[in-house]
């Protein structure tokens, strides 16, 4: 094929138009019939032709191609011919017009599609698979590669039987020693990974996970360690799609979930089950309801002070108790290693020669500057006192929660210190760590991590990768990774931050002990809820035998404890935890010091998973009396308390007094916090909501327009709390009547994920 692009003397290749793990596609011309067709080329059999492994491939290609070529339907790709040309397979398809779901989303920078469209792709996989599935054919490889988009909104499936076929050919011909590196693990059932019975319902599971991923951005376990992946599909319950996309319909999130459920007698019966629940589901009364809230005090929540999720609406009639994965993961990176990728203009010259490997370009060196010589002059002792004075004054203002003051105190010492002591100097980095502590205090959590990244760096180099401090900023740069919901990332960093510390303090140091009880937090956030739990639990143990059982670190680990509990859904244990660590707290601080306080709100909040909502509203006001008794009624602290006051007036359907509550709370925060603050914008949003339960739309309306356009212009236009509140700007238009209004405001959402517009919409 080297000398020539001509294959049996009729399939003319004219342009590359695709590579993937299994081979390459091309665009090319069948000269007999005059017709543009796309030939799969899949990669050397790598075998003898008359060895008796590759005569047994070669039948099972054939046999492959012949079911492939039977189906006979508008959801299905077309094969019109198959063989083999120099010892490559090959299949001459119809050729598409237009993007599989992968490039889709890469085309949108992973933002989801829009609503509508991801109901229309449901429908039509759907339809196709009812059809293959009465032709008693499987696919058992679906993923958003193998599913195209036309141009004129047709969705076909391709490569049935051909990519389980692909994986075959690879490890015969030793290219990998994985069965899931063909591809990736992100779309299979859990039969699949535990080798069991494969039926109908496995491409059912799958078409589930392509649709939470088109849905959310990410598939439902968007891990790249593939063991957790596979763990994830097995053991976890999947978060639910409208945590991250409010405007998700209902119907269509329990749809999804009842398709990932972990046994297939639980999932729909069959593909023709499911086109029906998708047809009848999209009626006005299903079609959309406002998710969760995500307020952003600061005061101490699950795990390094992260804010609770509030659902401000009583829950629907028959709706199923709110699940144990409520928090903590965010939408996760891409699954690689699936989606076609793009390819530049082959050399006519070199025809299909050297295109089984993608090329492997150089990477770029990132090459700075490091050479600061010492100075002719040193600085004065003076002067270096002075600085380290003003320093220590900045490690106050953040301790007093001054996190702006003492940013630009730090950043003030840092300059400083660079010109006078040099940029690596131990002083200077200490500076420049304590600047990434206040953009942390701030939630500025990308501006922190690209600190600590460059202090670990420097620490590195002139303190060596395992001192103490080189340490600490690992360990921070890894929880703003864990902040920007990069949790694969901070897996690994916590991992060897801990191996470091196990090899140079033991494993029973106190920064050991730290460095596992933030990599427990991490692991339930990657959803491996158990190993977390009982990583946790060592903890705990190890700590009340070193620390003592009512030691602050010891106890606050016995809260990560309880927050991983209350993750698997457990509750009722995660409400007792909480109380024996409010008891403990209140014996060893006293019941007015902070954490004690801490624990008390946490009780609140299970009381709520609970449905106690009326336990939970006693809670919370007597919390609020309490702390503004002992910090004053516009201490954050007491406002997050009674903003738990309103919310829970709310779910007991006590909406004036919630309306009331909220707008108290939302003058104090405006004044003291500011207008633009995330504190101020949860209770203006929290006004909003209750404005709307009480049919006043127009108002809610309003509400919800500000707090959008604000947080668009401070977080941007694609962050999360920007949609939902996009969401809800949409669902007041929609009790409106202004349909059409709200329809193109959640097209602009998936827009607006991805900074330009799809030219298909």
């Amino acid at each position: 094929m080297a000398d020539t692009r001509l294959i049996q003397g009729r399939y003319r290749l004219l342009e590359l138009i695709g590579r993937g793990g299994m081979g390459e596609v091309w665009r090319a011309l069948d000269e007999s019939l005059g017709r543009r067709v796309a030939v799969k080329c899949l990669k050397p059999v790598g075998l003898p032709q008359g060895d008796a492994a590759g005569r047994v491939m070669r039948e099972r290609f054939r046999r492959e191609a012949r079911v492939a070529a039977a189906l006979q339907h508008r959801g299905v790709t077309v094969v019109h011919d198959f063989g083999e040309h120099d010892g490559v397979l090959y299949l001459v398809m119809e050729l598409l017009e237009g993007r599989d779901l992968g490039q889709l989303l890469e085309d949108n920078k992973r933002a989801p599609l829009p609503v509508a469209e991801v109901v229309d792709i449901a429908e039509q996989v759907a339809d196709a698979l009812a059809y293959t599935h009465e032709q008693g054919i499987i696919h058992r490889d679906l993923k958003p590669a193998n599913i195209m988009r036309l141009t004129d909104g047709t969705v076909k499936i391709c490569d049935f039987g051909i990519a389980r076929l692909g994986r075959d050919l690879e490890q015969s011909s030793q290219l990998t020693g994985l069965g899931v590196a063909m591809g990736t693990p992100h779309y299979m059932s859990p039969e699949q990974i535990g080798a069991g019975a494969i039926d109908h319902r496995s491409d059912l599971y799958s078409l589930g996970c392509v649709l939470y991923e088109i849905a959310t951005g990410a598939p439902p376990f968007d891990l790249e360690d593939a063991w957790s992946v596979l763990v994830g599909h097995r053991d976890t319950v999947p978060e639910p799609p409208r945590t991250h996309r409010p405007e998700l319909p209902v119907f269509f999130e329990r749809i999804v979930l009842d398709l990932l459920a972990k046994t297939p007698g639980e999932r729909p019966a069959d593909a023709g089950d499911l086109r029906r629940r998708l047809g009848a589901g999209q009626g006005p009364a299903l079609a959309y309801a406002p998710g969760p809230g995500y307020p952003h005090g600061r005061g101490a929540g699950f795990g390094h002070g992260a804010g609770e999720v509030y659902d401000s609406r009583p829950p629907l009639p028959g709706a199923a108790p709110l699940p144990s994965w409520t928090r903590g993961m965010t939408i996760g990176h891409k699954a690689t290693g699936t989606t076609v990728l793009p390819s530049p203009p082959p050399d006519p010259a070199s025809a299909l020669t050297g295109g089984w490997t993608g090329p492997a370009g150089p990477h770029p060196a990132l090459l700075a500057d490091r050479a600061y010589g010492p100075h002719a002059a040193g600085p004065s002792a003076e002067r270096l006192a002075v600085l380290a004075g003003r320093h220590d004054a900045g490690v106050n203002l953040s301790r007093a929660g001054r996190w702006e003051e003492a940013e630009e105190t730090h950043r003030d010492v840092a300059a400083e210190r660079a010109q006078t002591l040099g940029p690596d100097h131990p002083d200077t980095l200490a500076s420049r760590y304590e600047i990434g502590v206040a953009l942390s205090g701030t939630g500025r959590a990308a501006e922190a991590l690209r600190e600590f990244g460059s202090v670990t760096e420097g620490r590195e180099r002139t303190l060596g990768p395992d001192h103490p401090d080189t340490l600490a900023a690992r360990q921070e740069t890894a929880y703003a990774l864990g902040r920007l919901g990069r949790h694969f990332e901070a897996h690994d960093l916590y991992a060897a931050v801990l191996a470091s510390h196990e090899r140079t303090k033991g494993d029973e140091h106190p920064d050991t002990l730290r460095c596992r009880h933030h990599l427990a937090g991490n692991l339930s956030r990657l959803g491996r809820l158990e190993e977390a739990y009982g990583l946790a639990r060592e903890v705990v143990r190890v700590r009340a035998r070193v620390l003592g059982t009512t030691h602050p670190d010891t106890l606050a680990t016995r809260c990560e404890v309880a927050r991983t509990l209350g993750l698997l859904g457990r509750w009722a244990e995660a409400l007792g935890s909480y109380r024996e660590v409010e008891a403990a707290r209140a014996r060893a601080l006293g019941p007015d010091h902070a954490d004690t306080l801490a624990a008390r709100y946490e009780v609140g909040i299970c009381l709520g998973r609970l449905g106690r909502d009326a336990e939970a509203l006693e809670l919370y006001r007597a919390l609020a009396d309490d702390l503004k008794r002992v910090s004053g009624g516009a201490d954050p602290e007491t406002l997050r308390a009674r903003h738990g006051v309103g919310v829970n007036l709310g779910r007991l359907a006590r909406w004036e007094e919630a309306l009331r509550e909220a707008r108290e709370v939302w003058a104090i925060r405006e004044r003291v916090l500011g207008p633009d603050h995330p504190d101020t914008l949860v209770s203006r949003r929290e006004v909003a909501v209750g404005l709307g339960w009480l049919g006043r739309w127009e108002d809610a309306l309003a509400g919800y327009r500000q707090v959008a356009g604000t947080r668009e212009r401070i977080l941007g236009a694609s962050h999360p709390d920007t949609l939902t509140s996009r969401g809800d700007e949409a669902h007041c238009l929609e009790q409106l009547g202004r349909t059409a209004e709200a329809s193109e405001l959640y097209r602009r959402v998936a827009t607006l994920r991805g900074e330009r517009p799809d030219p298909r919409m």
